[in-house]
């Protein structure tokens, strides 16, 4: 008896494909075939369609349903946003699977978002900030402290309460404002620290969980730039001249805002310990950077740009200790790799914990209500939550309501 074959449409499997972001060599050798009968599978032959089980892993592979390789045409819907990136020759442009995921999946998110709100009957905040790369910098930075509230006596509190506080503060008040924060898992580090997709409600940014928390923290401000320029794209916060000239000056507007968001020019250059290297003093220990950039809740690197900046230390005595920072940052991602598989066995999960870190409040109270007003099943919100267990649901209602 001949093996079942899964009637798909050739050319949804191509889009799938694409859109995945694999070659069809890639996508053979993550299937285990050859590509040959890999690309009969997308070439309309009747007698080589995929069986059942392949259709399976297909879908596992990228990230899709099984129904939908039945449509009778690829879905509209999902473009890749503008890359930012700083990266070398050909891999310009160039996504990951994983990275499209999220940036799907993130827009995804959003829409679920406003068809809820529509629902409930509930006003969106706009988003009311706006700025060009003709503005000054330093203005915006001032703006966007007023914009979220942000003072300076409580951003001097924040690091008091744990390495992650300042960016938990800083996302709180950003998701006040109207925007989704998302936090992605599974994509290196080396390849984007963040992405925006600006609209006039419910923006959003993703920062990438795997950077050290003061750098989620600049990340985020630096992806809220893009939104005050009303700029979709994928960044990293790197720059130098392996990118078009537009895109470096894109690139530097929004750290230059992130740095003066985070690190306004009159308390840098009023704090004690700056008062004490006077002129462009390069004799700053390691001690005293961490000191004065833990009071902003900002890497030792970025407080050390900031101080360049301002003609408080050189550009080359940064460079150093940016390089020297680097190495240490290397060095512990290349720890944490190799410890992975113990700390998995050490550490329980925390399957309502992590649920909340990646989508943040908003989206998980609007879920939470819709529910709880009968607008969708407990089943419906489990899909939402990454397939959360039911039994998980009251634990991330008492973080969602009473955290």
């Amino acid at each position: 008896m001949p093996t079942p074959r899964a009637n798909i449409t050739e050319s949804v499997l191509v889009w799938a494909r694409k859109q995945a972001g694999y070659s069809p060599e890639e996508a053979a050798r993550k299937l285990n075939v050859k590509e040959e009968r890999y690309l009969s599978w997308e070439d309309a032959d009747d007698d080589l369609k995929p069986t059942i089980k392949q259709l399976r892993n297909i879908a596992k592979l990228y990230k899709r349903p099984v129904s939908l390789f039945y449509l009778p045409e690829p879905p509209e819907g999902f473009q890749p946003m503008r890359d930012l990136r700083r990266l070398p020759g050909d891999r310009l442009g160039a996504y990951s699977p994983t990275l499209r995921f999220e940036m799907e999946r993130a827009q995804q998110r959003r829409e679920v978002a406003l068809d809820l709100y529509q629902t409930a009957g509930d006003d969106l905040k706009k988003f009311g900030l706006t700025v060009s790369l003709r503005d000054d910098p330093e203005t915006v930075g001032a703006d966007v402290r007023k914009a979220l509230g942000v003072n300076f006596s409580d951003q001097r509190t924040w690091r008091r309460k744990g390495a992650l506080e300042p960016f938990k503060a800083w996302r709180r008040a950003i998701e006040a404002y109207g925007v989704l924060v998302f936090q992605m898992s599974g994509v290196e580090t080396d390849e984007v620290n963040g992405f925006a997709l600006a609209a006039e409600v419910l923006p959003i940014i993703a920062v990438n969980r795997g950077d050290v928390p003061n750098r989620r923290t600049f990340s985020l401000l630096h992806e809220f730039s893009h939104l005050l320029l009303n700029l979709s794209g994928v960044s990293d916060l790197d720059v130098d001249t392996t990118r078009p000239p537009e895109e470096q000056r894109i690139e530097v507007f929004c750290n230059h805002v992130a740095a003066a968001a985070l690190m306004p020019k009159e308390h840098v250059l009023s704090a004690p310990m700056v008062r004490a290297h006077p002129g462009k003093s390069t004799d700053w220990s390691d001690s005293d950077i961490r000191t004065v950039s833990d009071q902003f809740g900002v890497s030792r690197e970025a407080f050390l740009r900031r101080l360049a900046t301002f003609e408080r230390t050189t550009f080359g005595f940064y460079r150093a200790k940016a390089e020297q920072y680097n190495e240490e940052w290397r060095a512990l991602k290349a720890r944490q790799k190799a410890e992975y598989k113990e700390s998995k066995k050490k550490f329980s999960k925390n399957p309502p914990q992590d649920v909340f870190v990646e989508l943040g409040r908003p989206f998980v109270r609007l879920v939470l209500n819709s529910v709880r007003q009968d607008l969708m099943t407990l089943n419906e919100a489990s899909g939402y939550f990454n397939n959360l267990r039911i039994r998980h649901f009251p634990k991330l209602e008492e973080r969602a309501f009473t955290g």
